[in-house]
């Protein structure tokens, strides 16, 4: 698995995890897809995305979009 599939599947595992939570828990969860998706229009912008350093630091090879 390359580093931009481990990204968009973090991405798309938390936003999935949020809108369980929201629905079942407290509808404050949905916050967190919200923080995910500003997250996902800052990093197409910046090229700054969190989640993509710790994976690479974890080993996972890079793929086209964060190098």
């Amino acid at each position: 698995m390359t580093l931009d599939r481990a990204v968009m599947m973090f991405a798309g595992a938390m936003i999935l995890l949020s809108l369980a939570l929201g629905s079942w828990v407290s509808p404050l969860w949905y916050l967190l897809t919200a923080f995910v998706g500003l997250n996902l229009m800052q990093a197409s912008v910046t090229g700054f995305c969190p989640a993509a350093m710790l994976f690479k630091k974890l080993g996972i090879r890079p793929g086209t979009a964060f190098r």
